[in-house]
């Protein structure tokens, strides 16, 4: 059971106020203090410095808020794991980034589900850094993210290889071209993922290989939804950047375009990741195998 000083602490972080956190808690303000008093006490270290706007939590205090989460986390995984137990079914909380989405792993998990009906999947869809944070606080069983995590307490299990590539309408003038140079990029409109995204990320070491940067693109449009992108482009609103098995059904039915980007070398891997104590790998296995089944 979850020390209830720790409850109390990380509802205080979540109003930011004892006293919307005491309500919450159905405690009285004096107890809420008390808690956080006794955390301090034990700890030894100070954990909100006041001002008059609002409660900031000191480095020592933002240090336990963090193990704090990790704690509430487990303690919820091992409820989920013994109910589980019970019940002869199987919880997974799977992170998956937005390309990653955009590709067959939602099917793959549906298949799964059905060929296993004592199986039940949790699907978070996220950015790389955030599904890595939150693997760490063990809120996530397993991570699907293009590119890799460089953390010795993660395994990786590789799922696929994937490329950036250039979308473009059919109607684009590109879209008749073998290739396209660096420099004709120079001159056209952009829709692009966001500043965190994995796509963006690669995309951005790419340019800075050839000593060009994002500032020198006409980016007018950045944003996270990758169906959203492909309907502008489609519309010949602009023109993208992103991973090719996120577009391959849109190039199969000519909605739109894929340009080949003159010496451009743009590939990824598609990687499952988890804790080394992660309880079934073998679904992990049985992903990758209904994976290729369905890519074949």
């Amino acid at each position: 059971m979850v020390d209830v000083k720790i409850k109390t602490l990380l509802t205080i972080v979540e109003t930011g106020n004892y006293t919307r956190a005491a309500q919450l808690l159905n405690l009285t303000q004096p107890a809420v203090s008390h808690h956080i008093r006794m955390l301090e006490e034990e700890y030894g270290i100070k954990i909100f410095n006041r001002n008059k706007k609002e409660l900031l939590l000191t480095p020592e205090g933002a240090v336990l808020v963090k193990y704090a989460r990790r704690v509430c986390s487990i303690n919820a995984a091992a409820r989920q794991a013994i109910d589980d137990c019970r019940r002869q079914i199987k919880h997974i909380t799977v992170g998956i980034t937005q390309t990653a989405a955009e590709s067959l792993m939602p099917q793959v998990m549906a298949t799964y589900c059905n060929d296993h009906p004592h199986t039940h999947i949790n699907i978070i869809t996220d950015t790389i850094n955030n599904i890595y944070n939150r693997l760490k606080v063990f809120e996530l069983d397993v991570g699907i993210v293009e590119g890799k995590v460089s953390d010795p307490s993660l395994t990786s299990v590789l799922l696929d290889t994937d490329f950036l590539c250039l979308i473009v309408s059919p109607k684009h003038r590109f879209a008749k071209q073998r290739s396209v140079s660096l420099r004709d990029l120079m001159k056209e409109k952009f829709i692009l993922r966001s500043s965190n995204a994995g796509t963006r990320l690669l995309f951005d070491s790419y340019l800075q290989s050839h000593s060009e940067t994002i500032r020198d693109l006409n980016v007018i449009m950045e944003m996270d939804n990758v169906t959203m992108i492909k309907e502008l482009v489609a519309q010949n609103m602009g023109i993208s950047i992103i991973a090719h098995s996120a577009c391959r059904e849109e190039e199969q039915r000519g909605r739109l375009a894929v340009v080949p980007i003159e010496n451009a070398n743009m590939i990824r891997e598609i990687n499952m990741i988890h804790h080394q104590d992660f309880t079934h790998p073998e679904i992990l296995e049985d992903f990758r195998k209904i994976y290729n089944r369905l890519r074949s």
